[in-house]
Protein backbone atom coordinates (compact mmCIF):
# COMPACT_ATOMS: atom_id res chain seq x y z
CA UNK A 1 0.00 0.00 0.00
CA UNK A 2 0.99 3.58 -1.04
CA UNK A 3 2.53 5.73 2.01
CA UNK A 4 0.44 8.25 2.59
CA UNK A 5 1.10 11.96 1.66
CA UNK A 6 3.39 13.99 3.53
CA UNK A 7 4.21 17.64 2.18
CA UNK A 8 7.55 17.95 4.06
CA UNK A 9 8.85 15.15 1.46
CA UNK A 10 7.16 17.44 -1.05
CA UNK A 11 9.01 20.57 0.36
CA UNK A 12 12.09 19.15 0.39
CA UNK A 13 11.83 18.31 -3.35
CA UNK A 14 10.61 21.69 -4.52
CA UNK A 15 13.03 22.95 -2.13
CA UNK A 16 15.97 21.30 -4.91
CA UNK A 17 13.82 22.00 -7.68
CA UNK A 18 13.44 25.89 -6.86
CA UNK A 19 16.39 26.33 -6.53
CA UNK A 20 17.75 24.75 -9.71
CA UNK A 21 19.38 26.91 -12.35
CA UNK A 22 19.87 24.69 -14.90
CA UNK A 23 16.46 23.80 -15.91
CA UNK A 24 13.38 25.55 -16.13
CA UNK A 25 10.44 24.31 -13.97
CA UNK A 26 6.87 25.49 -14.82
CA UNK A 27 3.79 24.15 -12.73
CA UNK A 28 2.96 21.30 -15.24
CA UNK A 29 7.40 20.53 -14.53
CA UNK A 30 7.15 21.20 -10.78
CA UNK A 31 4.05 18.45 -10.94
CA UNK A 32 5.44 16.01 -13.13
CA UNK A 33 9.16 15.98 -11.24
CA UNK A 34 7.55 15.93 -7.51
CA UNK A 35 5.42 13.04 -8.58
CA UNK A 36 8.08 10.78 -10.53
CA UNK A 37 10.21 11.49 -6.84
CA UNK A 38 7.46 10.74 -5.10
CA UNK A 39 6.59 7.26 -7.07
CA UNK A 40 10.24 6.61 -6.13
CA UNK A 41 10.20 6.79 -2.62
CA UNK A 42 6.74 4.27 -2.72
CA UNK A 43 4.26 7.32 -1.97
CA UNK A 44 1.07 8.75 -3.00
CA UNK A 45 0.98 11.08 -6.64
CA UNK A 46 -0.69 14.75 -5.82
CA UNK A 47 -2.63 16.98 -8.13
CA UNK A 48 -1.07 20.46 -9.35
CA UNK A 49 -3.28 22.11 -6.78
CA UNK A 50 -1.35 20.40 -4.20
CA UNK A 51 2.21 21.65 -5.51
CA UNK A 52 0.53 25.39 -5.84
CA UNK A 53 -0.54 25.28 -2.33
CA UNK A 54 3.06 23.74 -1.03
CA UNK A 55 4.99 27.11 -2.98
CA UNK A 56 2.05 29.31 -1.15
CA UNK A 57 3.13 27.99 2.08
CA UNK A 58 6.77 28.23 1.15
CA UNK A 59 6.42 31.27 -0.44
CA UNK A 60 4.15 33.49 2.26
CA UNK A 61 4.49 30.64 5.61
CA UNK A 62 7.23 31.24 8.11
CA UNK A 63 10.48 31.06 6.01
CA UNK A 64 9.11 33.63 3.56
CA UNK A 65 10.75 32.38 0.79
CA UNK A 66 10.92 35.01 -2.55
CA UNK A 67 10.28 33.02 -5.70
CA UNK A 68 10.32 34.54 -9.36
CA UNK A 69 7.86 33.98 -12.33
CA UNK A 70 9.96 34.13 -15.42
CA UNK A 71 9.40 33.05 -18.88
CA UNK A 72 11.69 30.60 -20.71
CA UNK A 73 11.56 29.07 -24.05
CA UNK A 74 11.29 24.93 -24.56
CA UNK A 75 11.30 22.34 -27.48
CA UNK A 76 8.19 20.92 -28.18
CA UNK A 77 8.94 17.18 -28.92
CA UNK A 78 5.50 16.78 -30.90
CA UNK A 79 5.80 20.03 -32.89
CA UNK A 80 9.37 20.53 -32.53
CA UNK A 81 9.04 23.76 -32.41
CA UNK A 82 10.25 26.23 -29.83
CA UNK A 83 7.45 27.57 -27.16
CA UNK A 84 7.24 29.41 -24.30
CA UNK A 85 6.41 28.85 -20.56
CA UNK A 86 6.23 30.86 -17.49
CA UNK A 87 8.14 29.00 -14.62
CA UNK A 88 9.05 29.37 -11.37
CA UNK A 89 12.16 29.26 -8.90
CA UNK A 90 13.69 30.82 -6.06
CA UNK A 91 14.86 34.75 -6.61
CA UNK A 92 18.31 33.55 -4.50
CA UNK A 93 20.15 30.32 -6.42
CA UNK A 94 21.63 30.18 -3.04
CA UNK A 95 18.87 30.21 -0.73
CA UNK A 96 17.42 26.83 1.24
CA UNK A 97 15.03 26.29 3.67
CA UNK A 98 17.31 23.19 5.17
CA UNK A 99 20.29 24.91 4.95
CA UNK A 100 22.41 23.82 8.42
CA UNK A 101 26.08 24.43 10.14
CA UNK A 102 28.79 22.37 9.42
CA UNK A 103 30.90 20.68 12.09
CA UNK A 104 34.83 21.74 12.45
CA UNK A 105 35.07 18.54 11.16
CA UNK A 106 33.34 18.74 8.12
CA UNK A 107 34.44 22.16 7.24
CA UNK A 108 38.32 20.53 7.29
CA UNK A 109 37.04 17.77 4.91
CA UNK A 110 35.57 20.13 2.61
CA UNK A 111 38.11 22.38 2.80
CA UNK A 112 40.80 19.22 1.62
CA UNK A 113 38.01 18.37 -0.87
CA UNK A 114 38.06 21.93 -2.25
CA UNK A 115 41.83 21.88 -2.75
CA UNK A 116 42.00 18.77 -4.69
CA UNK A 117 39.32 20.32 -6.90
CA UNK A 118 40.77 23.28 -7.46
CA UNK A 119 43.68 21.86 -8.97
CA UNK A 120 41.61 20.87 -12.05
CA UNK A 121 41.24 23.89 -14.61
CA UNK A 122 38.55 25.33 -14.47
CA UNK A 123 36.80 23.83 -11.26
CA UNK A 124 37.43 27.03 -9.23
CA UNK A 125 35.44 29.35 -11.67
CA UNK A 126 32.13 27.93 -9.92
CA UNK A 127 30.98 30.98 -8.30
CA UNK A 128 28.84 28.79 -6.07
CA UNK A 129 32.74 26.83 -5.17
CA UNK A 130 34.18 30.12 -5.11
CA UNK A 131 31.60 31.44 -2.41
CA UNK A 132 31.92 28.31 -0.93
CA UNK A 133 35.61 28.39 -0.39
CA UNK A 134 35.40 32.08 0.89
CA UNK A 135 32.79 30.54 3.52
CA UNK A 136 34.96 27.88 5.32
CA UNK A 137 37.51 29.45 7.91
CA UNK A 138 39.77 25.92 8.28
CA UNK A 139 42.22 25.66 5.62
CA UNK A 140 44.79 23.08 5.12
CA UNK A 141 48.58 23.96 5.60
CA UNK A 142 49.76 22.25 3.15
CA UNK A 143 48.42 20.51 -0.28
CA UNK A 144 48.95 16.22 -0.11
CA UNK A 145 47.51 15.19 -3.28
CA UNK A 146 48.77 16.25 -6.20
CA UNK A 147 47.83 15.90 -10.16
CA UNK A 148 49.58 16.22 -13.53
CA UNK A 149 48.17 18.64 -15.41
CA UNK A 150 48.64 18.97 -19.03
CA UNK A 151 49.46 22.24 -20.62
CA UNK A 152 47.77 22.10 -23.53
CA UNK A 153 44.51 20.84 -22.04
CA UNK A 154 42.01 23.11 -23.78
CA UNK A 155 39.93 25.78 -22.14
CA UNK A 156 40.16 26.28 -18.91
CA UNK A 157 36.61 26.38 -17.95
CA UNK A 158 35.36 23.15 -20.45
CA UNK A 159 35.86 21.01 -17.39
CA UNK A 160 33.78 23.29 -15.46
CA UNK A 161 31.22 23.92 -18.04
CA UNK A 162 30.73 20.00 -18.56
CA UNK A 163 30.70 19.03 -15.15
CA UNK A 164 28.22 21.18 -14.46
CA UNK A 165 26.07 20.36 -17.39
CA UNK A 166 26.59 16.59 -16.42
CA UNK A 167 25.86 16.49 -12.93
CA UNK A 168 22.63 18.92 -13.67
CA UNK A 169 21.42 16.42 -16.54
CA UNK A 170 21.66 18.95 -18.86
CA UNK A 171 21.99 18.61 -22.80
CA UNK A 172 24.51 20.70 -24.56
CA UNK A 173 25.43 21.96 -27.91
CA UNK A 174 29.45 20.77 -28.66
CA UNK A 175 31.61 22.76 -31.28
CA UNK A 176 33.97 20.46 -32.13
CA UNK A 177 37.73 21.00 -33.96
CA UNK A 178 39.41 17.44 -35.13
CA UNK A 179 42.65 17.66 -35.79
CA UNK A 180 42.16 16.25 -39.80
CA UNK A 181 39.64 18.92 -40.70
CA UNK A 182 39.78 22.60 -41.24
CA UNK A 183 35.69 23.36 -40.28
CA UNK A 184 34.05 22.53 -36.79
CA UNK A 185 31.44 19.30 -36.13
CA UNK A 186 28.21 20.41 -33.78
CA UNK A 187 26.67 17.65 -31.97
CA UNK A 188 23.67 18.35 -29.87
CA UNK A 189 24.59 15.28 -27.17
CA UNK A 190 22.96 13.97 -23.78
CA UNK A 191 26.81 13.88 -21.63
CA UNK A 192 27.45 11.18 -19.05
CA UNK A 193 30.88 10.97 -18.17
CA UNK A 194 34.32 12.85 -17.89
CA UNK A 195 36.89 10.43 -18.03
CA UNK A 196 40.26 10.98 -17.76
CA UNK A 197 43.20 9.07 -19.34
CA UNK A 198 46.84 9.47 -20.28
CA UNK A 199 46.76 13.55 -19.39
CA UNK A 200 44.02 14.06 -21.10
CA UNK A 201 40.41 14.39 -20.83
CA UNK A 202 36.86 13.00 -22.61
CA UNK A 203 33.51 13.53 -22.52
CA UNK A 204 31.24 10.63 -23.31
CA UNK A 205 27.55 11.22 -24.38
CA UNK A 206 24.98 10.39 -26.45
CA UNK A 207 23.54 12.21 -29.75
CA UNK A 208 20.71 13.57 -28.97
CA UNK A 209 19.10 12.55 -33.08
CA UNK A 210 19.98 9.26 -32.86
CA UNK A 211 21.29 8.11 -29.24
CA UNK A 212 24.76 7.14 -30.91
CA UNK A 213 27.61 7.29 -27.96
CA UNK A 214 30.40 9.42 -28.86
CA UNK A 215 33.75 9.95 -27.60
CA UNK A 216 34.91 13.83 -27.61
CA UNK A 217 38.09 15.26 -26.47
CA UNK A 218 37.91 18.50 -24.04
CA UNK A 219 41.06 19.80 -25.96
CA UNK A 220 39.53 19.68 -29.13
CA UNK A 221 36.17 21.51 -28.33
CA UNK A 222 35.85 24.75 -28.92
CA UNK A 223 32.53 25.73 -27.55
CA UNK A 224 29.99 24.10 -25.48
CA UNK A 225 26.37 26.00 -25.29
CA UNK A 226 24.29 24.57 -22.72
CA UNK A 227 20.60 23.86 -24.48
CA UNK A 228 17.68 24.37 -21.47
CA UNK A 229 14.96 23.91 -23.64
CA UNK A 230 15.79 19.87 -24.61
CA UNK A 231 14.89 17.41 -22.12
CA UNK A 232 17.65 15.30 -21.40
CA UNK A 233 18.14 11.98 -21.93
CA UNK A 234 19.54 9.27 -19.18
CA UNK A 235 21.97 6.34 -20.38
CA UNK A 236 19.97 2.96 -19.55
CA UNK A 237 23.03 1.17 -17.31
CA UNK A 238 26.22 1.92 -15.80
CA UNK A 239 28.62 4.26 -18.57
CA UNK A 240 31.58 2.91 -16.95
CA UNK A 241 30.92 -0.88 -18.06
CA UNK A 242 31.67 0.63 -21.46
CA UNK A 243 35.34 0.54 -20.66
CA UNK A 244 35.90 -3.12 -18.70
CA UNK A 245 37.18 -4.46 -22.65
CA UNK A 246 39.10 -1.58 -23.24
CA UNK A 247 42.42 0.31 -22.42
CA UNK A 248 41.74 3.93 -22.90
CA UNK A 249 38.69 5.88 -23.99
CA UNK A 250 38.15 4.61 -28.00
CA UNK A 251 36.33 1.21 -28.05
CA UNK A 252 35.10 -0.05 -31.20
CA UNK A 253 32.40 -2.52 -30.80
CA UNK A 254 32.78 -4.34 -33.78
CA UNK A 255 36.37 -5.75 -32.34
CA UNK A 256 36.14 -9.06 -30.26
CA UNK A 257 37.84 -9.17 -26.66
CA UNK A 258 41.35 -11.03 -27.32
CA UNK A 259 42.76 -13.22 -25.28
CA UNK A 260 46.53 -11.64 -25.57
CA UNK A 261 49.88 -13.54 -24.01
CA UNK A 262 53.13 -11.54 -23.68
CA UNK A 263 56.50 -12.00 -22.19
CA UNK A 264 57.83 -9.01 -19.77
CA UNK A 265 62.00 -9.11 -18.88
CA UNK A 266 63.14 -9.08 -15.55
CA UNK A 267 63.48 -5.14 -15.58
CA UNK A 268 59.88 -4.13 -16.17
CA UNK A 269 58.22 -7.02 -14.98
CA UNK A 270 57.43 -5.16 -11.24
CA UNK A 271 56.70 -2.52 -12.44
CA UNK A 272 53.97 -4.02 -14.70
CA UNK A 273 52.71 -6.54 -11.67
CA UNK A 274 51.94 -2.64 -10.01
CA UNK A 275 50.29 -1.51 -13.08
CA UNK A 276 48.87 -3.57 -14.81
CA UNK A 277 48.00 -2.73 -19.14
CA UNK A 278 44.50 -3.84 -18.43
CA UNK A 279 42.31 -5.21 -15.51
CA UNK A 280 41.93 -8.92 -16.67
CA UNK A 281 46.20 -9.48 -15.95
CA UNK A 282 46.86 -12.81 -15.21
CA UNK A 283 50.43 -13.37 -14.60
CA UNK A 284 51.14 -17.36 -15.74
CA UNK A 285 52.42 -19.80 -12.94
CA UNK A 286 52.57 -23.36 -12.36
CA UNK A 287 52.00 -25.96 -14.73
CA UNK A 288 50.95 -22.86 -17.46
CA UNK A 289 54.65 -21.16 -16.87
CA UNK A 290 56.58 -24.46 -17.42
CA UNK A 291 54.69 -24.88 -21.24
CA UNK A 292 55.55 -21.65 -21.93
CA UNK A 293 59.16 -21.83 -20.74
CA UNK A 294 59.56 -24.92 -23.26
CA UNK A 295 57.64 -22.92 -25.80
CA UNK A 296 59.85 -19.89 -25.85
CA UNK A 297 63.45 -21.16 -24.30
CA UNK A 298 65.02 -18.13 -25.39
CA UNK A 299 63.09 -16.11 -23.64
CA UNK A 300 65.10 -15.65 -20.48
CA UNK A 301 63.82 -15.12 -17.45
CA UNK A 302 60.79 -12.36 -17.20
CA UNK A 303 57.27 -13.43 -16.71
CA UNK A 304 54.34 -13.93 -18.82
CA UNK A 305 51.18 -12.12 -18.38
CA UNK A 306 47.56 -12.49 -20.27
CA UNK A 307 45.12 -9.98 -21.39
CA UNK A 308 41.72 -9.78 -22.51
CA UNK A 309 40.64 -7.00 -24.40
CA UNK A 310 39.46 -5.29 -27.66
CA UNK A 311 41.92 -3.97 -29.69
CA UNK A 312 42.30 0.07 -29.95
CA UNK A 313 45.13 2.20 -30.69
CA UNK A 314 45.66 3.04 -26.86
CA UNK A 315 45.97 -0.90 -26.22
CA UNK A 316 48.96 -0.86 -29.41
CA UNK A 317 50.16 1.88 -28.13
CA UNK A 318 51.05 0.69 -24.56
CA UNK A 319 51.91 -2.56 -25.86
CA UNK A 320 55.15 -0.79 -28.13
CA UNK A 321 55.85 1.28 -25.60
CA UNK A 322 57.65 -1.06 -23.23
CA UNK A 323 60.68 -1.49 -26.34
CA UNK A 324 61.72 -4.92 -26.26
CA UNK A 325 60.48 -5.62 -22.18
CA UNK A 326 57.76 -6.39 -23.72
CA UNK A 327 57.25 -8.94 -26.42
CA UNK A 328 53.92 -10.13 -27.49
CA UNK A 329 53.75 -13.67 -28.23
CA UNK A 330 50.38 -14.92 -29.33
CA UNK A 331 46.42 -13.28 -29.83
CA UNK A 332 43.43 -14.47 -30.70
CA UNK A 333 42.92 -12.48 -33.46
CA UNK A 334 45.80 -9.64 -34.92
CA UNK A 335 46.82 -7.41 -31.72
CA UNK A 336 50.43 -9.51 -32.28
CA UNK A 337 50.25 -8.33 -36.06
CA UNK A 338 49.30 -4.96 -35.48
CA UNK A 339 52.74 -4.86 -32.69
CA UNK A 340 54.80 -6.17 -35.12
CA UNK A 341 53.91 -3.98 -37.99
CA UNK A 342 54.19 -0.89 -35.24
CA UNK A 343 57.81 -2.06 -34.39
CA UNK A 344 58.80 -2.61 -37.94
CA UNK A 345 57.48 0.21 -39.40
CA UNK A 346 59.47 2.06 -36.98
CA UNK A 347 62.47 0.26 -37.78
CA UNK A 348 61.99 1.31 -41.19
CA UNK A 349 61.69 4.82 -40.56
CA UNK A 350 65.15 4.94 -38.04
CA UNK A 351 66.70 3.11 -41.35
CA UNK A 352 65.98 5.78 -43.28
CA UNK A 353 67.39 8.20 -40.50
CA UNK A 354 71.04 6.07 -41.05
CA UNK A 355 71.51 6.50 -44.80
Amino acid sequence: MPVKKKPIVRYQILDELLADRYHNYSWDDLTYEVNRRLGELGMEYVVRRTIEKDVEYLEYGPQFVEIERYSASYLDQRSLTTKKKRCLRYADPTFSIYKKEMTNDEKYLLSEALSILGQFDGLPNFEALEKLQKSIDVKPDRQIVSFTKNPKGGHPTMLAELFTAISNKQVVEIHYHKFDRANEDVHIISPYLLKEYNRRWYLLGAVYSDDKLINLALDRIVKCVPLPSYIYKEYDGDINDRFEDIVGVTLYEENPVEKILFWVSDRSKDYIETKPIHDSHTPCRGAKETELRQKYPYLKGGAFYTIQCRKNYELIRELCSYGKDLLVLESDGDVKGEVENRIREMNEEYEKLRT
